[in-house]
């Protein structure tokens, strides 16, 4: 037995610091919530589906909702291009989490500094940009809305972030990220612009399976608030395990508070709070192919 013992260990410990030659700070253009410095190769299309369960436990959670398995915070199809190995663009559209539904999603990616092989800057830096249009029919209620649409600007929302990251020590990366978010219409007491800083932190454990974690704080998050029925809003964190199962397949699983899938809803609208049991399950599928 003690020597079956050792021989797990030492595999273990084998799988823990054996060499990753890997040049990538990080395996997909995604983080958890968040984006990465990464940008896809020229020609290369991403086909992508993600999905967000509901809470765990709380008041919304636990066995009457197979711990939140039975519903669908936020549900993401769409597809990623690579116009050249920095540039890359993307549609998708979300479910939408918030009041805001059925949403289409543009976005752009550039790399303009990279710290890798044959790169001379100190970390890889990208630009990402968003804007998030919200196609579901207009508001009928008498009730003050979202969704009421008087203006059709009131359908759009815009992101955009800023993102520096490091390979290092081999198995780790980290990244931090600066990010602006603006709505073009809000609930009373709101404000329209948010700004955000965050990071995340990487760990290749093997040549396919790694560990992340993600926080994204907006500044000015803790908004006014009307009465004691408005929500409050708190910052998404998340931690997941990633496998690149080879062929161009890369699988997520994680757990995070956020609901949304898409930064223009998950850092203006997360109302869930980890101590109450409001995080959930979680995933992402995506499928390179070469056009």
């Amino acid at each position: 037995m003690k020597y079956t013992c050792s021989i797990i260990l030492i595999f273990c410990f084998g799988i823990m610091t054996g060499q990753n030659d890997d040049p990538r700070v990080f395996k997909d253009t995604k983080v958890i919530n968040s984006v990465s410095i990464e940008t896809l190769k020229k020609r290369k299309l991403d086909f992508r589906v993600g999905h967000r369960f509901g809470d765990f436990s709380g008041t919304r959670g636990g066995w009457p909702t197979f711990y939140g398995l039975e519903n669908a915070a936020d549900v993401m199809i769409g597809f990623d291009y690579g116009l050249t190995d920095k540039w890359m663009i993307g549609v998708s559209r979300t479910k939408g989490s918030d009041e805001l539904k059925q949403n289409v999603n543009l976005s752009t990616k550039l790399r303009i500094a990279d710290s890798r092989s044959g790169g001379n800057a100190p970390f890889t830096i990208s630009i990402y940009g968003l804007a998030s249009i919200s196609t579901m029919p207009k508001s009928v209620s008498s009730e003050p809305s979202l969704s009421a649409f008087t203006n059709p600007a009131h359908r759009l929302s815009y992101h955009l972030q800023f993102m520096a990251a490091k390979k290092i020590a081999n198995r780790l990366s980290i990244q931090g990220n600066a990010s602006f978010t603006y709505r073009n219409v809000v609930r009373e007491g709101d404000r329209n612009d948010l700004v955000s800083v965050g990071g995340a932190v990487k760990y290749q454990f093997s040549k396919t399976f790694a560990i992340i974690g993600e926080g994204m704080y907006p500044f000015n998050g803790s908004r006014e608030l009307q009465n004691e029925d408005d929500p409050i809003y708190f910052p998404s964190t998340g931690f997941a395990l990633e496998w690149e199962t080879g062929g161009g397949h890369t699988f997520q699983l994680n757990f995070t508070n956020a609901e949304g899938l898409v930064a223009t809803d998950y850092i203006p609208n997360n109302k869930s709070n980890w101590s109450q049991g409001e995080f959930r399950l979680g995933f992402i599928v995506s499928r390179l192919f070469t056009l």
